[in-house]
């Protein structure tokens, strides 16, 4: 009923409107109405662009200063081709202007490592979380191999993005194009800067950083603000998946994110979401980049697929690690080249090598006793020859206690 009136009191003003022009008489008199509505489309559309071009050029400013190409790598041409691209997620865990405690010069590890792949041909995107102790060689850069066996999130204290970058890419095999590398301690801004994020919580537990107020979940859908968001993804140790039930949380969070993110209500916070972003993140993807990927891409926010790397806990030199088995890193591997439109192929890396020997000598991925099994990183090889059989201990690779702030 009330559209009916209103559509009445539209007809019966446009008819208004056209009885009145009907006796002014003479050209310039004609349908005046229809040229008031353009000129107030006019105006509108020039306020629209003039704010529009604030907003741009707000943005172009803001993100810009988060470029920093990754060293001996060109920048990649995928996106503004529309192929499908690889992206690694860096939370690293640092303070503001990256000292931490009483340690200046702080670097940090990428406690959080996540591989993003988004093909606008499919519209997927699928995420896999690389857990922060999975044993992996080491490199600072393409040609640049430290020789060292540690825990991958140590990469990027040793040799910043890069090393960071070229170290998943040798573990599994794949190109990896951009790499967004954001400072944990901010995920709070950004997401009170998105008006906060919705997640399914797997069941009821507390936590808060050391001297700050514990935030609680409860089990089921909850919103969270970023103090919230924070604590959800930083407890472990009373996860029952331990580190893997962290990184389901973790994922949770960035799949929210980009989902509040992508939401209308997030233009009115565009300020608020810039600022947040600007001062936390470090990327090589460009302005012009993120551009197309919003245009071209962002069908593929709708659909993401989540996954990890299943690793196997042993003890290397006395440290603890997960070791992810051959088979386990070719599943990885074949999936995120399939989503990249890449073909299979055999993995044939350090890490593959160093698990064919230790099942030689005896280790099992399929051990389940209770007895920890020592994984050997330092490969021997037999020879024979007339005086009987010897063993040569080649120093391929050796462990690394890796940085002190593991």
């Amino acid at each position: 009923m009330d559209n009916n009136n209103k559509m009445s009191r539209e007809q019966r003003k446009i008819s208004r409107n056209s009885a009145l022009s009907s006796g002014n008489g003479g050209g310039s008199g004609k349908h005046p109405f229809l040229k008031l509505l353009g000129l107030v489309l006019l105006v509108v559309f020039f306020v629209i662009g003039a704010y529009g071009f604030r907003l741009y050029a707000q943005a172009q400013n803001s993100l810009g200063n988060t470029y920093k190409a990754l060293d001996g790598k060109a920048p990649s041409a995928k996106i503004s081709n529309k192929k499908p691209v690889s992206i690694l997620l860096l939370g690293v865990d640092t303070t503001d202007n990256g000292i931490r405690d009483t340690e200046r010069d702080y670097r940090g590890n990428s406690d959080t490592m996540i591989v993003v792949t988004v093909n606008p041909k499919t519209n997927k995107t699928a995420m896999v979380s690389v857990p922060r102790d999975t044993m992996a060689q080491i490199w600072k850069g393409v040609d640049d191999n430290t020789n060292k066996i540690a825990k991958i999130n140590s990469a990027y204290n040793v040799g910043n993005e890069e090393s960071a970058v070229v170290t998943t890419e040798k573990l599994l095999n794949i190109p990896i194009d951009y790499y967004v590398k954001v400072d944990f301690n901010s995920l709070q801004k950004i997401v009170n800067a998105v008006g906060g994020v919705d997640v399914d919580v797997p069941f009821s537990f507390s936590y808060g950083d050391t001297g700050q107020k514990e935030s609680h979940f409860k089990k089921g859908k909850m919103h969270l603000n970023g103090k919230q968001a924070l604590d959800y993804s930083r407890m472990r140790y009373d996860d029952p998946e331990g580190d893997y039930g962290r990184q389901k949380r973790q994922r949770q969070v960035i799949t929210a994110i980009i989902k509040s993110a992508a939401s209308a209500k997030t233009f009115t916070r565009y300020q608020k979401v810039l600022d947040s972003i600007s001062n936390s993140m470090t990327t090589n993807l460009s302005f012009s980049d993120m551009q197309s990927m919003f245009l071209n891409y962002s069908g593929a926010a709708k659909k993401i697929g989540s996954d990890h790397v299943q690793g196997y806990g042993s003890m290397i030199d006395g440290s603890s690690y997960e070791i992810a088995p051959t088979k386990e890193l070719q599943r990885v591997s074949n999936k995120l080249r399939k989503s990249l439109d890449l073909s299979q192929e055999t993995l044939d890396n350090q890490e593959t090598k160093l698990n064919k020997y230790n099942e030689k000598r005896g280790f099992s991925f399929e051990y389940t006793g209770t007895q920890t099994q020592n994984y050997e990183t330092k490969m021997s090889s037999f020879t024979s020859d007339s005086e009987g059989t010897t063993e040569t201990e080649h120093h391929f690779t050796g462990a690394d206690s890796g940085p002190t702030n593991y």
